[in-house]
């Protein structure tokens, strides 16, 4: 091959890492910008996530605090939030670069067919994520708070020390967020499991069969999955593990519906062969125990 062949078939190839390059940097500028956005307004989007914690202790007729427990703190739940609100608010765009990139080398029935994915990955996450915010969050944080403990009074009223321990909740403000951030990104990547089962299916790489057959390590897999990404509590454990399962069972079924439809279309092209039909019929004979004849 001579160097002219060389340097022709090499062309697209830097094309397409030009292209990557264009798409990343729209990506990371969308991110800063929209980071920017979130850090000037950090206050009020932490006080909407601190709706649940502030409701379970209004309910125990207590005030809803939270504590600086290092200097530095503040500052760094500031960009907490400015990182991860950024990344939500720039997702869309992200994606939309993303596809960009990926589009020009795909059919047009490829397209069709990945386009579908692409809309309902955003949707179910948000889904797992406002189910974990206004479902699951409130559940395990009452949980959480039955374990305060108040101090014992003198039944007069009088000035009289206490003789049991008090235990009250002073929790720390970045702790809080992480765990509440915990709970959210847990959820809303379980909400991923049918759409990327169903993906799967469709590629050819997974059947309903098969996803049956191992239901019963699937169960072991969820099971694990809820103890390692929950705090230690039977509640939060026991609805990831019912609402992961349910969507493993529903992935199931939208695999059984892409098989259908494959199926389908396969037989009105007529390239679709059962296996009996595909079977010899001098076998078929031999295998029912009768005599084979010409």
């Amino acid at each position: 091959m001579s160097t002219d062949q060389i340097d022709d078939s090499s062309a697209p190839l830097i094309e397409h890492l030009a292209e990557l390059r264009s798409r990343l940097i729209y990506s990371v500028a969308a991110f800063v910008v929209a980071m920017v956005i979130c850090f000037t307004v950090w206050n009020p989007i932490f006080n909407f996530l601190t709706h649940p914690i502030c409701g379970a202790l209004a309910e125990r007729g207590q005030d809803c605090g939270l504590y600086l427990i290092k200097l530095q703190e503040g500052f760094f739940v500031a960009i907490q939030i400015s990182l991860v609100g950024g990344l939500a608010l720039a997702f869309p765009f992200i994606a939309y670069q993303m596809w960009r990139f990926v589009a020009p080398g795909l059919y047009r029935s490829e397209k069709s067919a990945f386009l579908p994915f692409l809309i309902a990955s955003p949707f179910m996450f948000f889904l797992g994520a406002a189910f974990a915010f206004y479902v699951v969050t409130p559940l395990a944080f009452d949980f959480f708070l039955g374990f305060q403990q108040v101090g014992s009074l003198a039944a007069d009223g009088g000035e009289v020390p206490s003789e049991t321990a008090g235990i009250t909740f002073h929790g720390s403000v970045q702790e809080y967020l992480s765990l509440t951030i915990k709970f959210v990104l847990a959820f809303g990547l379980c909400f991923q499991l049918p759409v990327l089962l169903t993906l799967m299916g469709k590629a050819g790489l997974v059947s309903a069969a098969g996803l049956g057959s191992v239901r019963k390590y699937a169960v072991v897999a969820i099971l694990v999955l809820a103890a390692l990404v929950t705090p230690p509590d039977v509640i939060t454990q026991v609805i990831l593990f019912v609402v992961v399962y349910g969507l493993y069972e529903i992935s199931i079924l939208l695999v059984r519906r892409v098989e259908k439809k494959r199926e389908k279309e396969l037989r009105e092209q007529g390239l679709w062969f059962d296996e009996d039909e595909d079977e010899d019929p001098l076998m078929r004979e031999f295998d029912e125990g009768g005599d084979a004849r010409p």
